[in-house]
């Protein structure tokens, strides 16, 4: 009688091995497969996010439209005057006449030699016109004309010096550090410097001394509409309300104040600018590309990771209405040039916005005023109070969100994503670790089968020759 113990080979082992860790793995595949789903969403959220904060952040631009200049001011002379005007000004047209400039004082002494000879020591006191009075010591370390000129200047007061001239006919000249009549002024010195005493010259090119008077501190002067008007600088800011004008020559030129929208319309278009993006930036996170027929550029349907998202479509929805629906004093945002398509796209006309706003300023700045706080409400309400901070990739993730009563809906569905993957990671990290405790468990099994095996199979050696020698004995007998 013989008999066999039935063999169970390592690649047969190896094979049942491979199937059970195949159906160990597809609950595990299906819970990667899921998160990576809402990763897609989470990136796709992030786009979004970011583009509704770009949007919520060039509101600012409008938020306060009173403070945006909308006045122009402009000479026809710009050669004579030129000038500009605040938000507060009056348009209208103002003829400036008989200018003539404010001016410094300004004289200097007979010729004192050298720049670099020896004047002598003493002091130099300014008294200027409107009674202030200014010191100036010069000591014997620095008595030359150059020195007196640093020690006036180191003062930095109401008066400044020079040198002109080189070599044996220098001179010094004094003048005031401002223009207008206030600022004539008169010295008096001591020591060696007493011969640098002026007390006045009646006329420009008039001497006094040591001086000749070159030029005499005056007030600017001129007319506007007939008007006479003085100023101590030839920058002008008083005379004509919420306008400045800079005098620059003598002679008369035109100016005209004027509506310049233009400030505001740039704010408004990069708004409807920003607007389109975030819209844009919506759709193509929904959109669905249906497949192509063409055999040429034949492709599978596509969709975008939020196809379907009631949250996503509604900001989409809302932002449009924001605009669209706006309306104030009697003026729609049509009337101002912002228009809405139907494929839901915003445009803007800036010369339609000028030609409104120069009809009814106030009723435009209330409809951009009203349109800031629609999108402004419609931006709090998806970012939040306070923006969370979103940075996505394919493989990571990081939220964070500030405290506060509205967190904003884009970020508490990406908090709910966030919390899907974490659970689904934390679900696969168990079955993973459940399913090496199985595998190591059936390799053990396979490990004492193989052993029970090898022992099988030595008994039943021992059997087959124990049972050849008593079948050949017994034929012999």
């Amino acid at each position: 009688m013989s008999g066999s113990v039935s063999s169970l080979g390592s690649s047969e082992i190896s094979s049942q091995i491979s199937a059970v860790e195949a159906r160990l793995q597809k609950p595990i595949t299906l819970l990667q497969d899921q998160a990576a789903t809402d990763k897609a969403d989470i990136s796709a959220w992030g786009v979004i996010q970011g583009s509704v904060s770009t949007l919520s952040g060039s509101l600012s631009g409008i938020a306060d439209v009173s403070s945006i200049n909308v006045r122009s001011a402009n000479t026809t002379l710009p050669s004579i005057a030129t000038a500009t005007a605040s938000n507060t000004a009056q348009t209208g047209q103002y003829d400036l006449t008989n200018i003539a400039l404010a001016k410094t004082q300004e004289i200097y002494s007979t010729v004192q030699g050298s720049a670099a000879a020896t004047v002598g020591s003493g002091t130099l006191t300014f008294t200027l016109k409107s009674g202030k009075q200014e010191t100036v010591t010069v000591g014997s370390g620095s008595s030359t004309l150059n020195g007196i000129a640093q020690a006036i200047n180191k003062v930095a007061g109401g008066v400044q010096a020079s040198i002109i001239g080189g070599g044996s006919d220098a001179r010094l000249v004094l003048q005031s550090s401002a223009t207008g009549s206030s600022q004539a002024f008169s010295v008096a010195g001591t020591g060696a410097l007493a011969k640098f005493d002026y007390a006045s010259a009646t006329s420009a090119g008039g001497t006094d001394g040591s001086w000749t008077n070159a030029q005499t501190a005056t007030d600017a002067s001129f007319k506007i509409n007939g008007v006479p008007v003085t100023s101590a600088t030839n920058s002008v800011g008083s005379a004509i309300s919420g306008v400045a004008i800079s005098l620059v020559s003598s002679g008369s030129t035109e100016l005209t104040v004027g509506s310049a929208p233009g400030a505001i319309a740039n704010e408004v278009s990069t708004v409807a600018t920003n607007l389109n993006a975030a819209i844009a930036a919506i759709a193509k996170e929904t959109a669905f590309v249906p497949a192509s027929t063409s055999s040429a550029s034949a492709s599978s349907a596509k969709s975008g990771p939020l196809l379907g998202n009631f949250t996503a479509a509604d900001i989409s929805n809302q932002l449009l209405s924001a605009v669209s629906g706006a309306a104030a004093s009697g003026v729609s945002a049509n009337a101002i040039g912002l228009t809405v398509s139907s494929t839901g796209t915003v445009s803007f006309n800036s010369a339609t916005f000028a030609t409104a706003y120069a009809a009814n300023p106030t009723g435009v700045a209330a409809l951009v005023t009203q349109i800031y706080k629609n999108l402004d409400t419609v931006s709090n309400n998806a970012l939040g109070s306070a923006a969370a901070s979103t940075t996505s990739s394919a493989t990571t993730t990081t939220t964070t969100t500030t405290t506060g009563t509205n967190k904003g809906s884009i970020a508490a569905q990406i908090a709910a994503l966030q919390t899907n993957v974490t659970s689904l990671n934390s679900s696969a990290t168990a079955i993973s670790k459940s399913n090496a405790a199985q595998l190591q468990i059936l390799l053990s099994e396979y490990t004492v089968a193989e052993a029970a095996q090898t022992s099988a199979s030595t008994s039943q050696a021992y059997l087959d020759i124990f049972n050849s020698t008593s079948s050949a004995s017994t034929s012999k007998g």
